[in-house]
Parts: C-alpha cells; structure tokens; sequence
C-alpha cells in the first residue's frame, strides 16, 4: 500500500485553462445531476414506492451529502480534474485511481446516452412520426460541437441551461405549496387523501421503498462533477468549498421538495405519473393551462443541460487519467486548451445510443439503467475510503489546507459507508435490481484487475 505523504496531487491539470467562474461552478453542479434520474427516473420510484418515495429520496440525500461533503475535502485541498479518481490513487495506488476512474467514466458516458434518448423521447411526442435514432444524433452533434470549443464557452452555455430549470423547479415549488394549502385560485386543498388514503405511506411496503431508494441514488448521481470543473475555475479551492457547500442544500431542497409535492398533489399509481412523467401529471392536476407543456420545455432543457454536463465531465476524468499514465496517451493531447480527443471519445457512446435507438427502441432505456444502475455506489465507496486514509495525512502533514472538513470525522464517514452497504444488501435481496449489481460488480472486478495489471506494467518499465 502507498504512502499517504501529502505531495502535489497527480493530474494537476497545468495545461488546462481557468475559464470557469464561480457561478458556472455553481450551474454545472446542478446541471449534471437534475436530469433524467429526477424528471424521468423519478416517476418509475413514486409507481412502486407510493408517498414513501419522500422517505427515500430524503436518506439518499442524507448520504449524498456526506459524500460531498468528503468528496469537498479532499477536492478544496487538492484541486484536480480527476478529483476522487485522483484521490484514490493518492489514497491506494493507480490501481484503485484506475478502477474509480474508468467506472465513472462509462457511467457518465453512458448517463449521457441515457439523456439523449429521454430528450428524443419527449421531442418525437411533439413531432409524431420523427425518428427518435435522429433526434439522439441531433443532440449528440450538438453537444459534443460544444464541448470541442472553449472551457469558458461550455460554462456560459451550462449557466444558462442549468439556470432555466432550476428557476422552474423553484416555481413549481411555489405553485405546489400554494396548491395544497389551498389558496392557489382555482384549486381546492388536497390534504392527506393522496399520502394515506390509496394503501397508506408504504403502499408498496418494504420492496417498494427499496425501489424508490434506489431510484433516488442513481438520480443524485452526478453532482461529483462539480469537483471535477473547479480545476478550471479561476480559483480552485474556494469554488469547490463553495459550490458543494450550496449545492447540497439545493439539491436536496429540489430533490426532496419535489416528491413531497408530487405524491400531496397527484395519486401515486396514476398512470400519468409514469406516462407523462411526474411533474407535468402534477400542473396537470392543478389544470392550469399550458403549464404541462411548459413543463414538458422544461424537462427537455434539463435533459440536454444534463448531456452537456455528462459529455464535459466524462472527457475531463479521461484527461486527468492519461495524465496521470493511467489510460492512452492520445486522449490527454490539449487543443485550444480542451483536450478534444478526450471529448470525441466520451461522445462515442452517446453515438452507439443512436444506434441503439434504431435497434432497440422500446427498452434500451432499462437496459443502460441496468448497466450503470450501481456504478455511483462504488464511486462513493471509494471517496469514503480514500478521505479516511487521506484525511489523516492532511492533518499530520497540509492541515492549512483543509479549508473543506468532514463533519464528525471520521464517524460519519463510517455511517456512510454503513449506508452505501445497506444499499447493496438491499439491492442484492431484490430480483429487479440484483441484475445491476451483477453488472456492476462485475465491471468493478474487470477494471480492477487490468488497473492491477496496468500499475504492475508501470512498475517494470
């Protein structure tokens, strides 16, 4: 095992530009993470959880939090855009950068699938007859052109994207609760018909909550990337201290918020919550007119905000891994300060979804879910691990910069990891979701052993 003796972290980025702000840091930390997991994933969760899908998007969010929060540490002390990926090596060798790196690479890859194809999905509602294959490729050019150019240039676009549906989330907020106090014009308060009077809280019992638990954790899935943009932000420790700082309470104000008011509004095994998806079956119960398409914009903005975010991150982690020896030197080659190879790889996939679409067109959304469906659960497993190791070094040898601390260090670290394990039993009790832990375990064991091979390869030259 390494040592942990704090040193200039590998993939410090010196060939990247600072053109990101802090305000685009702030959009892009809810860019990557409001997408589809919440305006699509979030209907399949309410379908088999009921109410209780506020208990679980609440406990995930508890446990994203303190990984973020681990994950800010480690990051506002050693800006990187390999960030946990980087930590991990630092923490247990390039094996363990290797595995955590690559994993989250195809998640996000795949992720940015995965929006393509619930962006396409709600475009061919509007334009019946369209290919869906299409419009996946439309966005793909689209995004992919974007990322090609300047950093500064993705931030600016991102801003306002992200800008866009968080506004809108924030006022669907406001004419929920207006609605179930009963003063929103037109609209007669709901009380607690919709929370316990169709099968009680739990509905769906203990397997239901399971369901929507893990629902909630894949759609929480993408925040990190904050971390990974703040080595091209102007200042790199205060954006990072300060985006996870705000953007844990946001997300879990939006997140947490929205299901309340979801399942107060709409009965829980409506068919619209599934087939429209959640937050338009909700304006739509309110009957107020347009506000279901206007929300449908919405969605589609989110989606493709959450693409651009996905394409940028997966390309930034694949730099920082061939910088730091630890994929094909090619990726790592900067152009115009982006490294585009690394951006035309990371699109590769997003293009398969196209074909895939042709191919598969009723259920390759599930079958992505299924591969990547338990990949985020790793990636948290090896911040924890990596900020306790490390976090002791940093107090013996760097304390000044530990601007970012762990709560309760090292206890809830520990009740994180506790979390993340309860998870997996859970998943691995349940047939639906045991298939995507067999996909990811055995993902996790693949690159794990060429990670292995590649630091032994490494060790010889």
């Amino acid at each position: 095992m390494p040592s942990t003796t704090v040193k200039t972290p590998p993939g410090s980025d010196a060939s990247l530009p600072h053109g990101l702000k802090q305000r685009h840091l702030s959009m892009i930390a809810l860019g990557g993470v409001i997408g589809a997991g919440l305006f699509v994933g979030s209907g399949a969760g309410i379908a088999a959880a009921g109410p209780s899908i506020v208990l679980a998007y609440t406990l995930s969010g508890l446990l994203v939090m303190l990984v973020m929060r681990m994950l800010g540490e480690m990051s506002a002390a050693h800006p990187s855009s390999g960030s946990f990926s980087a930590h991990a090596e630092r923490a247990f060798g390039p094996w363990a950068g290797f595995t955590v790196g690559w994993s989250f690479w195809i998640l996000l890859c795949t992720a940015v699938g995965l929006e393509g194809i619930g962006a396409a999905k709600i475009v061919t509602g509007w334009l019946p007859g369209t290919p869906e294959w299409a419009w996946v490729a439309l966005f793909m050019l689209v995004f992919c052109g974007t990322n090609l150019a300047a950093v500064k240039n993705f931030g600016e676009f991102e801003f306002w994207f992200a800008a866009l549906k968080v506004a809108a989330i924030a006022l669907f907020l406001i004419l929920g609760v207006l609605a179930i106090a009963g003063v929103l014009p037109g609209t007669d308060a709901p009380g607690t018909a919709n929370l316990t009077g169709r099968g009680g809280f739990f509905p769906g019992g203990g397997e239901g909550l399971v369901v929507g638990l893990l629902a909630s954790v894949f759609a929480y899935g993408g925040l990190e990337t904050v971390t990974i943009a703040a080595a091209e932000s102007e200042d790199p420790v205060r954006g990072v201290a300060s985006a996870v700082r705000t953007a844990m309470w946001r997300i879990a104000l939006f997140y947490v918020g929205s299901m309340a008011v979801i399942v107060t509004l709409v009965p829980w095994d409506s068919k619209a919550v599934v087939e429209k998806g959640p937050y338009v079956a909700a304006l739509d119960e309110l009957g107020i007119p347009g506000a279901g398409q206007l929300m449908n914009v919405v969605v589609l903005v989110a989606l493709l905000s959450a693409m651009n975010a996905n394409v940028y991150g997966s390309s930034r982690i694949a730099y920082s891994l061939v910088e730091r020896g630890l994929g094909p030197g090619a990726l790592g080659r900067v152009h115009g300060g982006v490294p585009r190879l690394a951006v035309l790889a990371s699109s590769v996939f997003g293009f398969v979804c196209v074909v895939l679409s042709y191919w598969r067109p009723d259920d390759v959304f599930a079958w992505l879910l299924n591969m990547i469906g338990a990949v985020i659960l790793v990636v948290w497993a090896f911040i924890a691990v990596s900020q306790l190791r490390l976090r002791r070094a940093l107090e013996r040898e760097a304390a000044e910069r530990l601007t970012v601390r762990m709560w309760a260090f090292p206890y809830l670290t520990w009740v994180a990891l506790a979390g993340m394990a309860a998870i997996l039993v859970l998943m691995a009790r349940e047939p639906g979701t045991r298939v995507q832990l067999y996909w990811t375990g055995g993902l996790t064991l693949v690159l794990a052993g060429a990670g292995y091979a590649w630091q032994k390869a490494r060790a010889e030259v």
